[in-house]
């Protein structure tokens, strides 16, 4: 175990993710329990380069658990990206007495603590909160249980106006290059179909517009009902406004193009990212205790454990393939019926 910390910075960095406010509020409390300041910097890795805290008692904090967004702000930040950026940040942390530096954040936001540790010696800890739930090691991201839960909500107000004309909508979801919120939403949905980069390749693209034709058209010709395409962004080029014109210009099939966009992102977490959030911000105050360092808090097995940060960026994490093949067995029995 090494020396308990006495001041520790903390941030939000990269795209927010519904849960971040109750991870603030966590590892505020938690620090507070052991007599350790938090400085909480605005704007990301921005707020140490301009040198921008500001001290994080427990009255900052009081009633934020419910609140979607951060109150600490994000942005991206190309400058900590170079050398200069990553000294300025470096000297902010020594000139303000951090002793240690927690940050909130995807991928992109880990692998700026692991370059900040060749100019700083701090210890270093990362939460995972993003919505694609892309993070390696950890079972669920904060966001992602409500992003999902957004999505589906969406769908289902959809679902309704598709059904009142026969319409055919194709509705696309954020993840960035990770399948997990579009397959989730798409089961949960009942979609006719999923389009992921699990079961699609660009390569097939007019073999896989043929045969979205081919099941458009048979639904309708067997029932009167609507067809909902659930797509990840970046996994057909163009998108869903591509995909709509193509099926249109190539089959003469209508269809309606729906992106959603950064609604996924915003909206009071639900309980489970209020929950995991909590504990991965008591986690990471632990883990500082302990004298851990360059590692990210996860949830494995509904246990808290910690993940070389190293390992939380190799982007290895796949969709449960239970997911996968249930979404195609659904399929298999529907084509059946309607043969």
């Amino acid at each position: 175990m090494g020396n308990q910390p006495k001041r520790i910075a903390l941030l939000t960095s990269g795209g927010d993710a519904p849960g971040m406010n109750a991870a603030i509020r966590a590892v505020v409390l938690a620090a507070h329990h052991f007599h350790i300041e938090v400085l909480g910097f605005f704007h990301g890795y921005n707020g140490l380069l301009e040198n921008d805290p500001t001290l994080l008692d427990l009255s900052a904090v009081n009633d934020i658990i419910r609140l979607g967004g951060t109150i600490l702000k994000s942005a991206r930040c190309p400058q900590f990206q170079t050398e200069t950026g990553l000294k300025q940040a470096a000297n902010t942390l020594v000139k303000q007495h951090c002793d240690a530096l927690i940050v909130i954040g995807g991928d992109g936001s880990f692998a700026g603590l692991l370059a900040l540790k060749q100019h700083w010696d701090g210890q270093m800890i990362g939460i995972p909160g993003t919505i694609d739930n892309d993070i390696d090691g950890s079972d669920a991201t904060i966001g992602f249980s409500t992003a999902v839960n957004t999505a589906i909500n969406a769908i289902d107000k959809i679902r309704d106006t598709a059904n009142a004309f026969e319409r055919i909508f194709i509705v696309e979801l954020m993840g960035r290059h990770s399948g997990h919120i579009t397959f989730n939403v798409g089961v949960a949905c009942a979609a006719e179909q999923v389009l992921s980069f699990e079961n699609f390749s660009a390569d097939n693209r007019e073999q896989k517009l043929k045969q979205l034709a081919q099941e458009i058209a048979s639904v309708q010709q067997t029932r009167h009902n609507s067809y909902i395409l659930v797509i990840a962004e970046n996994v057909w080029p163009g998108g869903a406004t591509a995909l709509a014109r193509e099926l249109k210009e190539t089959f003469a099939i209508d269809s309606t193009a729906c992106v959603l966009g950064h609604i996924q992102r915003g909206g009071s977490p639900d309980a489970k990212d209020r929950v995991i959030a909590t504990k991965m911000g008591v986690a990471a105050v632990q883990a500082l205790i302990n004298g851990e360092n360059e590692v990210m808090i996860a949830e494995q097995n509904s246990r808290m454990c910690s993940v070389a940060l190293k390992q939380a960026i190799q982007h290895q994490k796949k969709i449960n393939p239970n997911l996968v093949a249930a979404h195609e067995n659904i399929l298999a029995v529907t084509a059946q019926n309607q043969c």
